[in-house]
C-alpha cells in the first residue's frame, strides 16, 4: 500500500518502524500514538550532535495536530540542528505495571510506547512559535498560559522550539498478566501485575 492509499488514521509500516521480534505488539493507529503522546509527560529526542557524536536528551513536549513541538535551550545542542532539518528519532513510553513471573526470564512491564522518526525543523515563525509555546504551557493545566507571565525577548531568544512531523511512528504496548512457561506453573513463588500510575498532586 502507498502512502497516498494509506488509510488516514493509520500510520504507513515502513522498514523502521517493522519489529524484527514481538511483531504482534506493535501497531500503527494515530488515535493509539497520539493518545500516549498525549499522556506521556516528557519524551526523549535522539539526533546525532554537531560534533558527529549522538546525543539523546529528555524533554517536554506537546502534540499539535499532526505536528509534535519539543522545546529546549537556543544554547544547546538542539539549537543548533539548523533551521533546514535534521534527522531525529522521539521515544515516549507509560509504564502502566510491573510484571512479575515465577521465572526470571519472563518478568516484564505492562507499557505503551512511542516511536517517532522525523526530520526536525527549528520553529522560526513567530505565530507558529507563540502557538506551540501557548500549547506547551496549558499542557500542564488547562488555562494556564493566561495564568502565567508570557515570556520576555530575551527569554524567547534563549528559548528553541523544534518542530516534528508525525509521518513515521509506530507504538508498541504489552498488557496482560505474566507470561508462565507450563512446567513452572507448579513452582512455589507469586507471580501477577502490580498497577503503576503517575498522580499529580495538583494544578495552579
Amino acid at each position: 500500500m502507498s502512502a497516498l492509499e494509506a488509510p488516514v488514521d493509520r500510520f504507513e509500516q515502513t522498514e523502521r518502524t517493522t519489529p524484527r521480534r514481538s511483531r504482534e505488539k506493535v501497531a500503527y493507529e494515530r488515535s493509539d500514538a497520539y493518545q500516549v503522546l498525549d499522556e506521556a509527560l516528557f519524551c526523549d529526542l535522539a539526533f546525532v550532535g554537531p560534533d558527529g557524536a549522538p546525543r539523546i536528551l529528555p524533554t517536554f513536549h506537546v502534540r499539535v495536530g499532526d505536528t509534535l513541538y519539543v522545546h529546549g535551550s537556543t544554547g544547546g545542542s538542539m539549537g543548533l540542528g539548523g533551521k533546514e532539518g535534521f534527522d531525529v528519532s522521539v521515544g515516549a513510553t507509560i509504564v502502566d505495571g510491573l510484571v512479575f513471573s515465577k521465572s526470571w526470564f519472563h518478568h516484564s512491564m505492562n507499557y505503551r510506547s512511542v516511536v517517532v522518526h522525523a526530520k526536525a525543523t527549528l520553529v522560526t515563525d513567530p505565530e507558529e512559535r507563540w502557538t506551540a509555546m501557548r500549547a506547551l504551557i496549558d499542557r500542564l493545566a488547562e488555562g494556564r498560559s493566561a495564568r502565567s507571565r508570557e515570556p520576555s525577548e530575551k527569554e524567547n531568544a534563549m528559548s528553541a522550539l523544534l518542530a516534528i512531523p508525525l509521518e513515521e511512528v509506530s507504538v508498541k504496548q504489552r498488557q496482560g498478566p505474566p507470561v508462565e512457561e507450563p512446567e513452572d506453573e507448579d513452582l512455589p513463588f507469586l507471580n501477577g501485575v502490580a498497577p503503576v500510575t503517575t498522580v499529580v498532586a495538583g494544578r495552579l
